[in-house]
């Protein structure tokens, strides 16, 4: 006998339809087979799968079975296809009706004694189902918080295999799993950490401001524990809040990836990602053998942190050119090409100098200028040139730190970035763009108009502090963005002022 049963496989960050059609023959040596270029996880399925209906008290078929994953031609990969095999060997047995299997998106990894674990990308294949109208999906009750936000789809959550047959063969009701969005969304969208933590580096917290602000991407310079980290992890409380579109998309990455508890239902806080520098260039971007998503994605509608950024190979930090240009990830491969949406923050940190502490009015700095400008020139040109804020971050003052009165708090200051951010926004909509960092040279002309002062300053800075070249479009995007904060349609030389304290490596060392 014959069955087919709907299940879907992750490309990208999109789940595709899979037909999981399977053949039970009356006669014949007993053997499983699977086709359809199934992954090593999938071909071990045969003993979950067996096990499984086994100790569900079923009977297993004594004949062939034939499991086709139609179509053929796509890599399918990953533990999902247990539920939907299993499935459809009890429906190609008689033992489930096969018209009850045509309502259903079916998927689920199987233990051996039946009970159902979860699986990566259940919010993307909920989507799929709603795109394609189908009636319902079946899925890991781990997975049911995750899925059944995706609006105009039932989701069915199943704890194990006996449930799935009862379900089917119409001796078992199973209420939808329904979550309140809203609340979902409110109750994710709270921060562990906060801006007022932070003692002292007023210049560092205002250059974090403008950097929000604007959507620029941001590199500190300072020495050992001077509180680079401990700044770049609060950026994210004073970025705009995400939009429930930017948390269903964020969700779906780190759920694709395996990097999110599916019982919160959905992550509404902008991601921090830090990784270490030692990292690949497909753990940085995304690829290998079956793609999966880099931490340029994983960092996606959030904040990109590099710590020690001369410490990371070259040609790992000269593949961020791409997604901080495009907003996006490529990956080819011989069957498929495929994008990962890569739209965040940059933040580096590095020391001063290769032993820390050039600059440093305590500690005495041990490097040469040659050995300065060797270290800061592991940085490739190209990628700094997508970095438009520069800033010293000193050590923190004894009194600074044992001080009891905390700093501005982030919701005040995030209160000042959203306005910027709506004055731009309206400015920039007919282009389709966001923010100020993401201005053309065109665009710089149009809407970086300066006045009579400003210009002057900017010139003579250029004579005097030696600035590159690369630097002058930078200045002008950034002082844009401190005009919109002070609501100013028109760049002022305070303006310009404060920008051009954001080049320091500009500068001659």
């Amino acid at each position: 006998m014959f069955a087919k049963v709907t299940a879907a496989s992750i490309l990208g960050i999109e789940a595709v339809p899979v037909d999981v059609e399977v053949d039970v023959a009356s006669k014949g040596m007993v053997r499983y087979t699977v086709v359809g270029l199934p992954d090593a996880a999938i071909k071990e399925s045969e003993e979950r799968v067996k096990a499984a209906i086994k100790n569900s008290g079923m009977a297993l078929p004594v004949a062939p079975v034939t499991v086709n994953l139609a179509p053929a031609d796509l890599k399918k990969e990953g533990s999902a296809f247990d539920l939907p095999i299993a499935v459809g060997i009890l429906a190609a047995s008689g033992v489930i009706p096969q018209q009850s299997l045509e309502d259903y998106l079916i998927v689920g990894e199987l233990s051996l004694d039946g009970k159902l674990r979860p699986v990566k990308g259940a919010l993307s294949m909920a989507s799929l189902a709603a795109r394609k109208k189908i009636k319902g999906v079946l899925v890991p009750a781990d997975n049911a918080p995750e899925a059944s936000v995706v609006d105009g789809i039932k989701v069915y959550p199943l704890r194990n295999m006996p449930e799935a047959i009862e379900f089917l063969c119409g001796n078992l009701q199973i209420e939808p799993h329904k979550v309140d969005r809203e609340e979902i969304f409110e109750r994710g969208s709270s921060y562990e950490v906060d801006m007022s933590e932070v003692r002292g580096q007023a210049h560092a917290k205002r250059a974090l401001e403008v950097a929000a602000a604007g959507g620029h991407n941001l590199i500190m310079v300072g020495v050992p524990g001077s509180g680079k980290t401990m700044l770049s992890r609060r950026l994210p409380t004073i970025l705009p809040p995400m939009t429930f579109e930017e948390a269903i998309e964020t969700t779906t990455i780190h759920s694709v990836a395996g990097a999110f508890n599916s019982r919160l239902g959905l992550t509404a806080v902008r991601p921090f990602r830090s990784p270490h520098h030692t990292i690949s260039n497909a753990g940085l971007v995304g690829g290998g053998v079956v793609p999966k998503p880099g931490e340029v994605s994983m960092a996606h509608n959030g904040v990109l942190f590099l710590d020690e950024l001369p410490e990371f190979p070259r040609n790992v930090l000269d593949v961020l050119r791409q997604p901080l240009e495009d907003g996006f990830v490529t990956i080819s491969r011989v069957h498929s090409t495929i994008a990962y949406p890569a739209r965040f923050m940059l933040v580096a940190a590095m020391n001063p100098c290769p032993c820390g502490y050039h600059g440093d009015p305590e500690r005495e700095c041990r490097c040469t200028p040659q050995m300065i400008i060797r270290y800061r020139s592991k940085i490739s040109g190209p990628l700094m040139d997508r970095i438009d804020i520069h800033i010293a971050v000193p050590a923190v003052k004894y009194r600074e730190i044992s001080s009891e009165t905390g700093g501005e708090k982030s919701d005040s200051v995030r209160d000042r970035v959203i306005k910027a951010r709506e004055v731009q926004l309206e400015r920039l909509k007919p282009h389709g763009l966001y923010c100020n960092a993401r201005l053309s040279q065109k665009l710089i002309k149009s809407y970086c108009v300066r006045d009579d002062d400003a210009e002057s300053l900017l010139e003579s800075a250029f004579r005097r502090l030696g600035l590159s070249a690369r630097a002058y479009t930078r200045i002008l995007k950034v002082a844009r963005t401190i005009a919109d904060l002070e609501a100013s349609e028109v760049i002022r030389p305070v303006h310009i002022s404060e920008a051009i304290q954001y080049r320091m490596l500009d500068r001659e060392i």
